[in-house]
């Protein structure tokens, strides 16, 4: 309680700074990453451990291979962010963490980590929420976005439509009600042995197949509320692949793959535009590791412009699970003294709001 009580005054000194550098650690689930912002826009060094190819043997991430590698990256991961940033740690004045959601184990490494480093240095700790952090990744690529917009969050664990009122302030209007779009994109690709991750795989292989092959099915597109469903139109897939394959016909693994993304694609954009388009906003953003996406990009792009919206995605690099969005996140969350004690711990299934 003390150090909360004495970081709460510190908060004040700090925003009379003109430059401010906070560390963001993200460690939600294969990938660990460290960076240091300045004044939450700017990146000064950052690094991301990738565990793909640990993964990959077993078609998906296992919960404590991930800890463990997180535990042996952590601490070098740190050291060589703030050689990259040409910082010192006594030149921070905040740390930010990923706190939920994500892996418990893996979450607990980034948490501990942040603890002891804001408790040795002396400086606020910042609880991040993940998604919070992707959405904050638009802050960093366009430096003239600023609340309100829409943004469309869409990754491995989550596809969520959010209205960004201000910095730390959201409203869902719409999410998934089962799996994930970027969890339906893993099990597609496993059925038809492109591995893992399955976004990427399939993503390369569609624009060399027809996306009209077949049409599957687009749950909820013509609902009038915001929520999303890839269950179904995954099964739909996958039921249809092995259909196929039992009755000894061949398939076209672009076409089947094309014609999937297309579907959800279709889902995805048709909801963002109707909701922007509700909501009277002319921002709308995209945030998530299935940002990336090309499909998605350039069909929500050629959208957004027919209806004179304007649309903002980072980077590849910054779509994916970094130190740098948290950073940002944390920033903002230091300015409105939203600051942690040292009780935060890990919340695997935390909400946004």
């Amino acid at each position: 309680m003390a150090y909360y009580i004495d970081m709460k005054n510190k908060v004040e000194k700090i925003k009379q700074e003109k430059d401010i550098l906070i560390l963001g650690i993200e460690t939600s689930c294969d990938d660990t990453s460290a960076a240091i912002t300045r004044n939450g826009r700017e990146i000064l060094g950052q690094k991301i451990a990738s565990q793909i190819e640990l993964h990959k043997r077993y078609g998906g991430v296992v919960p404590e291979i991930a800890s463990r590698k997180h535990i042996e990256t952590i601490s070098p991961l740190i050291e060589e962010t703030i050689e990259e940033a040409g910082v010192s740690l006594d030149s921070l004045h905040g740390v930010a963490v990923t706190y939920g959601p994500g892996l418990a184990g893996a979450l607990l490494v980034g948490v501990s980590a942040a603890k002891a480093l804001a408790y040795g240095l002396t400086i606020p700790l910042i609880g991040v929420h993940h998604i919070e952090g992707h959405i904050s990744a638009n802050y960093i690529e366009h430096k003239d976005l600023e609340p309100p917009f829409l943004c469309l969050v869409v990754s491995g664990g989550h596809s969520h439509l959010v209205w960004v009122k201000d910095y730390g302030k959201y409203e869902i209007l719409g999410r998934t009600l089962d799996d994930a779009a970027g969890e339906a994109y893993d099990k597609v690709a496993r059925t038809l042995g492109l591995g893992y991750p399955g976004g990427p795989a399939i993503d390369k292989l569609a624009p060399k197949g027809d996306p009209h092959f077949i049409e599957y099915p687009r749950p909820y597109i013509k609902e009038s509320h915001y929520n999303f469903s890839f269950s179904g139109l995954k099964t739909a897939v996958i039921n249809h692949l092995h259909n196929m394959k039992q009755q000894g016909q061949d398939y076209c693994a672009e076409d089947i793959a094309a014609s999937f993304q297309q579907a959800v694609v279709d889902i995805l954009v048709d909801k963002t535009i109707r909701a922007a388009q509700d909501k009277g906003t002319k921002k709308v953003a995209l945030a998530g590791g299935v940002a990336s996406n090309s499909a998605l990009r350039a069909q929500l792009k050629e959208r957004a412009e027919e209806k004179g919206l304007e649309l903002y995605y980072p980077s590849p690099l910054l779509c994916t699970d970094n130190g740098a969005m948290i950073a940002c996140a944390g920033y903002y969350r230091l300015l409105a003294g939203d600051i942690s004690d040292l009780t935060l711990n890990a919340v695997p299934g935390l909400a946004l709001v």
